[in-house]
Order: C-alpha cells, then sequence, then structure tokens
C-alpha cells in the first residue's frame, strides 16, 4: 500500500550507479567493454621503432661511457628511459587503457568511461544525433567511432582523433543501435 494518490506515477528507476548521470527517461540501450588481448595498431609501429633505437643508442652509450669509469655513463639514463617510454606507450599503453574502459550506449548519448593508474576516474559523454559522424570499422573485434576531436600536441600541432567504441565484438549492433537513434533524431527535427 503506497500513501501517494493513484496519479502520481514513478518513474522508472535508473540503473545502480547512473543516478545523476542520466537525463529524465534516458534508457541504456548497450554495454559492453573493448577487448583486452594484447594489440599493436599498425601506426603505432613507428614510434615504438624509433624508441626502441633510441633507447638501444643510449644503452650502448651507456656502456661505452661506463667502461672509461665514473658516473658519466648516468647521463645516458634520462635518453634510455625516454626511449623505453617510448616503446611503453606505443605498445603496451592502448592495451592496458582499453583493459581499464567501459562503453555505454543511451537512447541519446554514448559514455566512455575509465579508470587509469594516475589520471584516475574519468566520464565522457558524447552526444548522438542526426548529424552525428559514423563509422563502422569492420573486423573481429570491430569499432564503431562516432566523433572527431581536435587535440594539440607539445609543440602546438594540431590533429584529429577518431573517438568510439574500439575493439568491441557487437560493432555491427553498436553500429546498427546508432543509426537507430539518429533515424529517431531526424524524425523529431
Amino acid at each position: 500500500m503506497t500513501d501517494r494518490p493513484a496519479s502520481v506515477t514513478e518513474a522508472p528507476a535508473q540503473p545502480e550507479g547512473w543516478r545523476g548521470i542520466l537525463d529524465e527517461n534516458e534508457r541504456i540501450l548497450w554495454q559492453g567493454r573493448p577487448d583486452h588481448g594484447f594489440h599493436v595498431a599498425l601506426v603505432t609501429l613507428p614510434l615504438a621503432l624509433f624508441g626502441l633505437a633510441f633507447a638501444g643508442f643510449a644503452l650502448f652509450w651507456m656502456l661505452m661511457a661506463a667502461q672509461a669509469g665514473g658516473v658519466f655513463w648516468m647521463f645516458g639514463l634520462i635518453h634510455f628511459s625516454v626511449g623505453a617510454a617510448m616503446v611503453f606507450g606505443a605498445l603496451v599503453w592502448p592495451t592496458l587503457r582499453r583493459r581499464r574502459t567501459w562503453y555505454t550506449l543511451t537512447d541519446r548519448r554514448a559514455f566512455i568511461a575509465t579508470d587509469l593508474p594516475v589520471k584516475g576516474k574519468r566520464l565522457e559523454s558524447y552526444p548522438i544525433g542526426a548529424g552525428t559522424p559514423l563509422v563502422l570499422k569492420a573486423g573481429a573485434p570491430g569499432s564503431v567511432t562516432f566523433f572527431r576531436e581536435e587535440r594539440r600536441g607539445s609543440k602546438g600541432r594540431v590533429r584529429m582523433v577518431d573517438i568510439g567504441f574500439e575493439r568491441i565484438a557487437e560493432a555491427e549492433k553498436v553500429h546498427g543501435l546508432i543509426r537507430g537513434i539518429q533515424a529517431d533524431a531526424a524524425a523529431r527535427a
């Protein structure tokens, strides 16, 4: 028995953890995670190879400097560290990032949640509308991109980065869901 008048209806409860995030009557259509397997993208190989050569030369230099005696060889540690970080960033970091990423698609938005070491927890939201650029990258696993973002590098160079659900098993299904959201948005406009 309830103390409320019969004319008051209760809105559907939002899933646990989504209160205050989803808009009123916003529905979750799909949730998933990227493939956790180790994968190296071809675009990262040049950076990894350069980092390997950089670290390798620094290691060679440190060994030669150590033979002369003293602590002069330690000046090569910074170069070795930079090269090793380049290799790690190109080959290992993308896999670690995917293992700490969660995806959610609602009837209005796409959410990408991450919980990364040092950076902490982050939830990004991307509206889905009739004009949202949508690309399906077929494969097993496939990817669905729905946003392009401009990012500035350390020297002020601007590059465009595709944002979406990377390396998911249900890429074609998610692509179809987003097309349905776009069709609904176009019909409302």
